[in-house]
């Protein structure tokens, strides 16, 4: 599990550099860069595969609602940053992406705690 959460804590910090980025630059999301939103999606994808594995082997998280909670609205984020995107051709749509990957990185430290603890 704690591969999952690394590796798409990484990838969100990745992309969320790059719109900052384009936030400092005033440029809108380029399309690039949804396709790294869309590697990014396949890494939650994956780690929500990972914590029902994990979960059906018999290990489980201290606080399960919490957890799950965590794992599907992390899944929602980026496809909502990228309609967003898509709709507004503006400096926002790339801050609008700096938030959501700021937001999936506290929550993939958040989804930790509550694995491991």
């Amino acid at each position: 599990m704690l591969a999952c959460v690394l590796t798409a804590a990484a990838l969100s910090g990745l992309l969320g550099v790059w719109a900052l980025w384009y936030v400092v630059r005033g440029r809108p999301v380029l399309f690039k860069q949804l396709v790294g939103a869309a590697v990014v999606e396949v890494a939650l994808v994956a780690q929500l595969v990972a914590a029902l594995v994990a979960t059906g082997a018999g290990a489980s998280p201290t606080e399960p609602w919490t957890f799950w909670g965590y794992v599907i609205t992390a899944l929602f984020l980026l496809p909502v940053a990228a309609v967003w995107a898509m709709a507004d051709r503006t400096r926002t749509s790339s801050l609008a992406l700096l938030v959501v990957c700021v937001a999936l990185v506290a929550m993939q430290a958040r989804i930790w705690q509550v694995w491991a603890a």
